[in-house]
């Protein structure tokens, strides 16, 4: 074991700012706990790891766009794309995805570009771009397996040989998305709304051709708007949230949402039971795919985590949280309220079923464990948030290992990596140690000083929502009348009080002073 860890690869972070780009060498940190630079800043206006972490595809200028080798950081090729609006690398690094703007239907505004050669390999037209048909081209993640959603069909290509053209045809009427499973590329799930009272539905799929005739596993639901479709590794399990704009109990202003859950053997076809009525704020597969976490229900919400056949196994306890992370090594998991909520983060561990530590991480707007499991690091970026960017590591059981602040941030990414490289989370936790470090304010940072909360303790109850108005009119009420706008009263206004008593007790004795006179 020790041996593995010793060959284990080095973590990087990919960190992009206005004016480029730069890659740090992870933690464990030796100087003076910062950062190593491996990569100084190079301008772009994009960059991104190949989901196996093997390239980086970077855009350069609006037409040049260039691959490298996240090795050695050495260009392995530049494509020259005018008007090019989205690019996309395949997961293994093979294929460059390209979306352009187009004029006319007979222009092919979409792009697979061969790494190797610099050719283009397949070219269509689309008419605008989604979330939902971006990318066009789908991949399993060994890229063994390629398909795209057309009208009315999913079209299928030979991975191997794009110049064969759509390799078949899988005929679904009314298909508005799919999602191929990755890892392997077995199946693939296509969602077809409501339409003409007939009930919206998720099918399964067989990816080969000869076991496409029928669906291995089918749900349908009403009032359904939208579907969020979450294959879980070894493509056994599919989760489908279901979500409506409309909440037909009047709970919700946004909506009401419900989780099923489908199997490729057909198992299980229904809801996940869930003990608490509200909505699906996230659901995660493990890196197994042996078990799954949801996080549900109106404020505080509830946390679970419930095994491949839908049985609960575990609670989490309920708190202010819509995020869960799950440890890349399977052990651990994170629970995090983010967006909207003050930033509480739980650390768990799921196998010995105990709570490691709780902290806090304000205003942050993504967040991921590393490759080995053994850090977990928010970033605070732009445009979402324009003030306070910063980036913080913490320790797989909440302590703060590191902070920098930036004036503006776009982008912290760890560099993806197999947690097969690394050896076992436990052994792995012995050579980061426990060290917690304070996490200190610089003047204008706009962040507290605190230290992480201990292990025992819940995460901290947060305080009752208070509109701008209301802040506003407490720090004006301190300022005329000497109070304090969080409600404790300052060394004047108690001052200012005791002269009002004072005042008011001489006019008392003056008044009964006058009354025995007369």
């Amino acid at each position: 074991m020790a041996a593995a860890v010793e060959t284990s690869p080095v973590l990087e972070i990919l960190v992009r700012e206005p004016d480029g780009y730069s890659i740090w060498n992870g933690p464990p940190f030796k100087n003076n706990n910062q950062p190593g630079i491996k990569l100084e800043k190079v301008p772009c206006s994009n960059a991104k790891y190949s989901e196996d972490g093997s390239r980086i595809v970077v855009t350069k200028t609006d037409s040049a766009i260039g691959i490298y080798d996240s090795n050695t950081l050495k260009e392995i090729r530049c494509f020259q794309i005018p008007n090019v609006v989205a690019s996309a690398l395949s997961p293994c690094g093979a294929y460059l995805q390209t979306f352009q703007k187009s004029t006319t239907p007979q222009e092919k505004n979409v792009v697979l570009w061969s790494i190797e050669t610099g050719e283009p390999v397949y070219e269509q037209f689309q008419k605008n771009m989604t979330k939902a048909t971006w990318p066009s081209i789908r991949f399993s993640s060994d890229e063994a397996v390629a398909c795209r959603l057309a009208t009315n069909e999913i079209q299928f290509f030979d991975a191997a040989d794009f110049s064969k053209g759509i390799s078949y045809r899988l005929r679904v009427p009314g298909v508005a998305a799919v999602e191929l499973s990755r890892a392997p590329g077995s199946h693939v799930a296509a969602f077809v709304p409501e339409s003409k009272g007939s009930p919206a539905s998720v099918q399964i799929y067989a990816c080969a051709k000869e076991l496409q005739s029928q669906p291995l596993a089918r749900r349908s639901f009403f009032r359904c708007s939208t579907v969020q479709l979450h294959w879980n590794h070894g493509s056994t399990g599919l989760l489908v949230v279901v979500q409506s704009d409309v909440d037909k109990t009047n709970q919700s202003y946004y909506g009401e949402s419900k989780l099923h859950y489908l199997t490729t053997d057909g198992a299980f076809e229904g809801l996940v039971p869930l003990r608490k009525e509200g909505p699906i704020h996230d659901v995660q597969w493990s890196f197994s795919g042996k078990e799954f976490a949801v996080v549900y229900g109106f404020m505080p919400a509830s946390a679970t985590v419930f095994d491949k056949k839908c049985k609960p196994v575990h609670e989490l306890g309920s708190g202010p949280y819509n995020t869960i992370r799950w440890n890349p090594k399977g052990k651990l998991l994170c629970l995090a309220g983010f967006g909207n909520l003050p930033g509480d983060m739980a650390f768990w561990d799921i196998v010995d079923k105990k709570q490691l530590g709780t902290t806090r991480a304000e205003c942050s707007v993504t967040s991921e464990w590393s490759a080995d499991g053994c850090y977990f690091m928010t970033a605070t970026t732009a445009p979402r948030l324009q003030v306070d960017n910063c980036v913080k590591i913490f320790n797989y059981n909440g302590s703060l290992l590191f902070k920098k602040m930036f004036n503006k941030l776009f982008q912290a990414d760890w560099k993806p990596e197999s947690p097969d490289k690394f050896g076992e989370i436990a052994e792995l936790i012995k050579s980061v140690g426990s060290v917690k470090i304070e996490e200190t304010k610089s003047q204008g940072q706009g962040s507290t000083t605190k230290k992480p909360a201990s292990a025992n303790l819940p995460a901290q109850k947060p305080a009752a929502y208070r509109p701008p108005h209301a802040k506003n009119a407490a720090a004006v009420q301190a300022e005329l009348f000497g109070g304090s706008s969080t409600g404790e009263m300052s060394k004047n206004a108690l001052k200012n009080k005791k002269k009002r008593e004072k005042q008011k007790e001489k006019k008392a004795a003056e008044a009964i002073a006058a009354s025995g006179a007369t």
